[in-house]
């Protein structure tokens, strides 16, 4: 019975706090798929380590209890057994080569109504798709419906469905990030049991094998899937070039905008310079990696025109720029008391979260979860010692207790309101061009504060302290996390028809930071020219033929309109991938996706505004860089 999981319904408000001390928000997408009651067996995606089945427990609808496969080695414990028992678990002897033995405490679980949690994938890993999905859970559920059929009297009345669920971070090490978990339609075992049941032990490999088909076609749709990283990161740069404010990015949409721009930077002709667009915003993206700056905090910082140094204007000038950015930084500290001491009092769990994240620097996978457990275990010290001093002034007596316990939490509650409301969320309020200034004080992050005085540093800097492009190449290689030895196949990738261009060589993971005063100039121009080209490659194809398509996910293709390919057949615009799952297997109208990004608030008439066009292609001489630059300050309307 449900009632009897005790520890494991502590175990899962602890994670419920520990996932929402960390992310901003946990949206549910889809929660009306999965049946209130009745067998389940939920088939997880598991890229994020021990944070995964932390947010799928503590957001699962409805609180089902969620039993997870633990080694049958463990119960022989008779005391570990019943802690076991009580936090869900149910035992799995991995070792065995009798099915039936194998899944029996999945069986037993099952026919009880009760839903068992398994990630197919087998281990957590960094990838830019899906790499693998195991056959484990196909066989649980079709020897558990055998079972059934066998057996009616013991199983449930209800069905066995598979639940597929997508766990889809924005950004899974960063603090403050949004998850998204999706479910999608459940997998019924009606098609699939009677051919299990019917035939010899290949027929019964061979259902298994469709069942995971199945299970990983349904997981694809439901995730962000490149055909490799490059990709993957020019799609990201795009998205947050078109979404400058992430905030304004509808979560229930996250999904298919970040798979429709992958889709639309795997179709190799899809403009002459195509692949242009895509160095040009790989090189963007890179830099910022490198420079640990994010395009959102820069688009805040509302640059002025006065910032050229060759720009003869009348005052405002740079210095009274400067000025009014001293301004603005002395005017955040009026906040700066109101957070001080929740700073400080916290300072010792982000430190060692900190910490526990550079332990684990080259396996961005386990770097929230250590930042989580690090900080969290500060944080067991940090409240009860709070409570007890206060309990202490408050001569130990019962009421006092109360009291104490509720500041502590009201102080912890408050902590969180503060970083929800200024981390990366405010206006940097620096002068437009030919505007007054605004007399109403703004409060902005530090992380804001920070980039704007890295940007004056850079752009103030005398052209001489430029890295060279000898010395700028090492920051704008492709950060590639390393390969997983638990994962199966490679993240190489063939692309027909494309220009034959070099890619961007890729890069340690772990990169050193560039000094801002030699690499700003370098991010400003950069990212002038990713805007301009990005510009320029949703122009071509708006007004380009109205029969032009571009490359699409099937499941997208079906949904808005597009037709489906098979998979192997030859099409021009199709790019052939040395891996499964496969690549974009259908097409869409390249005016159709973009009339799908407009309408889903992609910022496209904002990329030709931003004021580096203008000038940060100048040297400190006012001399164009490059017959590329004198393009790039003289962009076409």
């Amino acid at each position: 019975m449900d009632t009897d999981y005790i520890l494991h319904r502590v175990i899962r408000r602890i994670a419920s706090w520990a996932v929402h001390s960390f992310f901003t928000e946990v949206r549910v997408i889809g929660g009306e798929n999965v049946p209130a009651s009745g067998p389940i067996i939920v088939t997880a995606t598991h890229h994020n380590m021990m944070l995964d089945p932390a947010i799928l427990s503590s957001a699962f609808p409805y609180k089902r209890i969620l039993h997870y496969w633990s080694k049958a080695s463990l119960f022989a414990n008779p005391v570990l057994r019943k802690i076991l028992y009580s936090t869900g678990n149910i035992p799995v002897d991995r070792k065995s080569k009798d099915r039936e033995a194998l899944f029996r405490g999945t069986i037993e679980t099952l026919s009880s109504g009760s839903a068992v949690a398994l990630f197919p994938e087998g281990t957590s890993y960094t990838e830019p798709r899906i790499m693998q999905v195991k056959d484990g859970a196909a066989w649980a559920a079709l020897e558990y419906s055998k079972w059934a059929k066998e057996n009616p009297e013991r199983a449930s009345h209800e069905p066995l469905m598979i639940m597929p669920c997508a766990i889809v971070y924005t950004n899974k090490s960063k603090y403050r990030s949004h998850v998204i978990m999706e479910f999608g339609s459940p997998i019924s075992m009606d098609s699939y049991l009677s051919q299990f049941l019917e035939g010899d032990e290949d027929s019964r490999r061979a259902t298994v094998k469709l069942l995971t088909r199945a299970i990983e076609a349904r997981l694809v749709e439901l995730t962000i899937n490149a055909p490799d990283w490059d990709t993957l990161y020019v799609a990201r740069m795009a998205r947050d070039l078109l979404w400058e404010d992430q905030e304004s990015l509808d979560r229930d949409e996250y999904v298919n905008i970040s798979q429709t721009l992958v889709d639309l930077f795997t179709t190799p002709d899809a403009i002459p310079n195509f692949q242009a667009v895509r160095r040009s915003l790989l090189e963007y993206y890179s830099l910022l990696q490198s420079a640990q700056l994010t395009n959102s905090v820069l688009s805040s910082l509302s640059l002025p025109r006065t910032l050229d140094p060759n720009q003869p204007v009348a005052l405002p000038s740079r210095l009274y720029t400067a000025l009014i950015l001293i301004r603005d930084s002395l005017a955040s500290l009026i906040r700066l008391p109101f957070f001080l001491l929740p700073l400080i009092v916290h300072a010792p769990a982000y430190v060692m979260g900190r910490l526990g994240a550079r332990l684990v620097i080259d396996e961005e996978e386990t770097q929230a979860q250590n930042k989580i457990l690090f900080g969290m275990f500060l944080l067991t010290l940090i409240y009860p010692t709070a409570f007890l001093f206060m309990w202490a002034f408050l001569w130990f007596t019962p009421i006092g207790a109360i009291l104490s316990a509720t500041l502590v939490w009201l102080f912890a509650a408050y902590h969180n309101k503060l970083i929800n409301d200024n981390y990366e969320q405010c206006v940097f309020p620096l002068l437009e061009a030919h505007s007054p200034p605004n007399p109403v004080l703004s409060f902005f992050s530090m992380k804001r504060v920070g980039a704007a005085w890295r940007v004056l540093i850079g752009v103030w800097a005398p052209k001489e302290w430029e890295y060279s492009l000898t010395a700028l190449a090492q920051y704008t290689a492709t950060p590639i996390p390393p390969a997983n030895e638990w994962v199966s196949g490679s993240s190489k990738t063939v692309v027909s028809g494309a220009a034959a261009e070099p890619p961007v060589s890729p890069q340690p993971y772990r990169a050193r930071r560039p000094r801002s005063g030699r690499v700003m100039r370098h991010v400003l121009r950069t990212r002038a020219k990713a805007s301009h080209l990005l510009a320029s490659f949703i122009a071509q194809l708006e007004n380009g033929p109205a029969e032009k398509r571009v490359c699409a996910s099937a499941h997208l293709a079906r949904l808005y309109g597009g037709v489906e390919t098979p998979a192997g057949s030859s099409d021009t615009n199709s790019i052939a991938v040395s891996v499964s799952p496969p690549a974009p297997v259908g097409w869409r109208r390249a005016r159709e996706v973009i009339s799908y990004l407009r309408a889903r608030g992609a910022k496209i008439a904002a990329l030709e505004r931003g004021i580096e066009v203008e000038w940060v292609a100048s040297t400190s001489d006012g001399e164009l860089s490059s017959a590329e630059d004198r393009d790039l300050a003289s962009p076409q309307r």
